[in-house]
């Protein structure tokens, strides 16, 4: 990973995991249809209005900051995801899953339906595109599915996240449903009673955001 020359105008794009894991298997999965802007790098708490060169300047703090090279791990990059709002728009949507965090037995399971708050002028709305929903360890779950959307990208997606044994990797689902059933797996436990992992949840048309934390708690089985 470097730093781009912010000076000129740059475009650096490569393919992500997903994307190259899409590429290989040949079967025409791979298919661009949709893409994403971000401003990850971006501090917006530099802008100065105060500037005493004047207005043309309060943003040079954030003009003259290094932009980062594309890097392929698209669980570390486009967090903060651009989005188009209606004119007037006056608070940000924000996901909201009914709770601050999960806390499931082992061998439990729970069904999500994640809701948009403040979105297209409503108090609550579910987004026709549906959420994308992320497991950072796919280890502590025994199933975790997306369902409720039927598009070429959401098929795609929820049929190539499959479990991984042994493997500390995150997973992607899409849907208006999630559904999770916590691992029965005791040897992941080790010496410990617990497993935590993190769980983010993205509206794939208002690009609102929220990550909560997942506790699993060992029991008999």
């Amino acid at each position: 990973m470097g730093y781009l020359n912010n000076q000129v105008v740059t475009v650096d794009a490569i393919l992500t995991k997903k994307g190259r894991e899409l590429l290989a298997q040949n079967n025409g999965s791979f298919r661009i249809t949709q893409f994403s802007l971000a401003d990850d790098e971006i501090d917006y708490t530099l802008y100065n209005p105060n500037n005493a060169s004047g207005s043309a300047f309060y943003g040079e703090a954030l003009e003259n900051m290094p932009l980062l090279e594309a890097f392929p791990d698209e669980n570390q990059i486009m967090k903060y995801k651009l989005a188009t709002l209606p004119r007037g728009t006056a608070v940000l949507p924000v996901i909201d899953l009914g709770f601050p965090s999960i806390s499931l037995a082992q061998g439990s399971p729970l069904t999500i339906e994640p809701s948009t708050l403040n979105y297209l002028g409503n108090a609550q709305a579910f987004e026709t595109s549906g959420y994308s929903a992320t497991i950072g360890d796919v280890r502590t779950m025994a199933t975790f599915t997306g369902v409720g959307i039927q598009s070429q990208a959401a098929t795609n997606q929820n049929t190539s996240s499959t479990t991984t044994l042994g493997t500390n990797v995150s997973s992607t689902v899409i849907g208006t449903q999630i559904n999770l059933r916590a691992t029965t797996v005791n040897t992941l436990f080790g010496s410990n009673s617990i497993l935590q992992t993190t769980l983010t949840v993205v509206g794939l048309d208002s690009g609102a955001r929220l990550t909560i934390p997942v506790t699993i708690t060992q029991t008999t089985l």
